[in-house]
C-alpha cells in the first residue's frame, strides 16, 4: 500500500473527475478544484469514447452512466473526396462499441457519478501557485484560499498551470494548421437521402484535398465535422467573434466538388454551426512530474481531436495514476511508474494524429488506408488490470 492518503486535483473536467473517482477506489481522498465558477459543462462540442476509454470507465463504475449519455457508433467507413468507399470496419468481437456524445453531456454524467460517490468538488478555485513542504503540498488559489494534501495532480487541460509549475520551460500546445468546425443537417433534409450516406451506427470519414466526417444522430439529424486550413492560428475567442455566416461561406468555398462535403455544407444552417477553434495537440512534454506535482490527461498528452482518443486516453491515465499511487511505496516511485506505463502509448497515438492533421491541412495527401486491425486493434483493445499490482520495474 502506498503512502499517499490525500490529493488535490486541479481541474474538474473529464480527466480530473475520473482521477478523483479512481483515487477514491485506491483509498486516497481527493478533492477536485475547478476554476470555472459553475463547472465546465458548456465547454466543447462532440467527442467519441472508444472501447478502451469505456473499459477504463468500468473500473470507476461510470461506464453505464456515460453510455446512457451518448449513442453507439460501432461502424467506420473510410472514403475519398470523390465518393469512393475505400474500407469499412464494424468493431471487434468482445469489445463495446465506440460511443459519440456532446462533451457537455459526458461532463455532466461524470460529475454526477463523482458526486454520488462522495467526491468533493470546489468551484471558482483558479490555481496560481503551489508550495511544497516535507509533509505535503499546498495549492494556492486566486481568491487567496489554499488546499493541502500529500500530492497535487494537474488535470487542468492543454493550457495547464500545473505544467508550468513543474517546468517553467515546458512546451505549450502545438497548432495543427487547421481550424475545426462542426454542424448539423436537419432531419427532414438528411432523410431525403441525397445529402450523404448516413446509416445509423456508422461514422464516415472522407479524405482528399479537404477532410470531412459525419454520422447520423439518434434524432435523425446528421452531424458533421470538418477542417479549414489556416497558417496563422486564431484563438477560440477570436474564432467566435467572426459570424457563423462568414465561416460557413469559407467552408463552402473550400469544399466545392467534395463528395459529400459540398452537399452537407450547402444544407447546413448558420445557427447550427459549431466553431471549435484551432486544432491543437501537446508535443512531447519532458517532465510529467516534479516533487509532489504530477500531470494527467490533456495537461500532458492531448493528442488532438483527429485521434478520436483524447477523452479515452485521459481516462486511462487517470486510472493508471491512481493504481500507481496505490501500489508504489511513495509518490516519487508512483509518478515514475505512471510515466513509464503511459508515455510510449500516448505519444504514439499523438504522433499518428499529427500525421492526420497534416493531411487535413493540405500538407500531405490523404492518409494511407491501413487495415482495421492496424488502425484500431492495439488502441481499442488496451486493458488496465486494476486488481494487478504495479510491478517494481514497469517496462
Amino acid at each position: 500500500m502506498g503512502a499517499t492518503r490525500t490529493a488535490v486535483v486541479i481541474g474538474g473536467g473529464i480527466g480530473g473527475t475520473v482521477t478523483a473517482m479512481a483515487l477514491a477506489r485506491a483509498g486516497i481522498e481527493a478533492t477536485v478544484h475547478e476554476a470555472h465558477p459553475g463547472g465546465a459543462d458548456g465547454v466543447g462540442a462532440m467527442l467519441t469514447l472508444a472501447p478502451n476509454g469505456l473499459a477504463a470507465l468500468r473500473i470507476v463504475g461510470a461506464e453505464e452512466a456515460v453510455r446512457a449519455a451518448g449513442h453507439a457508433v460501432p461502424g467506420v467507413v473510410m472514403a475519398d473526396g470523390a465518393g469512393n468507399r475505400l474500407s469499412e470496419f464494424h468493431g471487434f468481437p468482445g469489445l463495446p462499441a465506440t460511443h459519440a456524445m456532446a462533451r457537455a453531456d459526458l461532463y455532466r454524467a461524470l460529475t454526477a457519478e463523482a458526486l454520488a460517490e462522495g467526491v468533493k468538488v470546489e468551484y471558482g478555485r483558479r490555481l496560481v501557485g503551489a508550495e511544497e513542504g516535507r509533509d505535503g503540498v499546498t495549492a494556492v488559489f486566486a481568491d487567496g484560499s489554499t488546499a493541502h494534501a500529500d500530492v497535487l495532480i494537474g488535470a487542468d487541460g492543454i493550457r495547464s498551470t500545473v505544467r508550468t509549475l513543474i517546468d517553467p520551460s515546458a512546451p505549450g500546445p502545438e497548432y495543427a494548421g487547421v481550424l475545426g468546425f462542426g454542424g448539423l443537417v436537419a432531419e427532414d433534409v438528411a432523410s431525403a437521402g441525397d445529402v450523404a450516406p448516413a446509416e445509423p451506427g456508422t461514422m464516415y470519414f472522407a479524405f482528399g484535398r479537404s477532410f470531412i466526417g459525419w454520422w447520423r444522430l439518434p434524432d435523425g439529424q446528421v452531424c458533421w465535422f470538418a477542417s479549414l486550413p489556416r497558417t496563422e492560428p486564431l484563438t477560440w475567442a477570436e474564432v467566435q467573434r467572426i459570424p457563423a455566416e462568414q465561416w460557413l461561406a469559407r467552408l463552402r468555398e473550400r469544399y466545392v466538388g467534395h463528395v459529400p462535403g459540398e452537399r452537407l455544407l450547402a444544407q447546413t444552417a448558420p445557427d447550427t454551426l459549431m466553431a471549435t477553434g484551432p486544432m491543437e495537440r501537446m508535443p512531447s512534454v519532458p517532465h510529467w512530474h516534479r516533487g509532489r506535482l504530477v500531470l494527467v490527461g490533456d495537461a500532458v498528452h492531448a493528442p488532438s481531436s483527429s485521434s478520436g482518443q483524447g477523452a479515452s486516453l485521459a481516462i486511462e491515465s487517470a486510472v493508471e495514476l491512481a493504481r500507481c499511487l496505490r501500489d508504489r511505496p511513495d509518490h516519487a516511485a508512483a509518478f515514475a511508474a505512471y510515466e513509464r506505463l503511459r508515455r510510449g502509448r500516448v505519444e504514439l497515438i499523438g504522433g499518428n494524429a499529427a500525421a492526420t492533421n497534416r493531411a487535413k491541412a493540405g500538407q500531405a495527401g490523404g492518409p494511407a488506408m491501413p487495415t482495421p486491425e492496424q488502425m484500431f486493434g492495439p488502441v481499442h483493445r488496451h486493458h488496465i488490470d486494476w486488481h494487478a499490482t504495479v510491478p517494481l520495474e514497469v517496462q
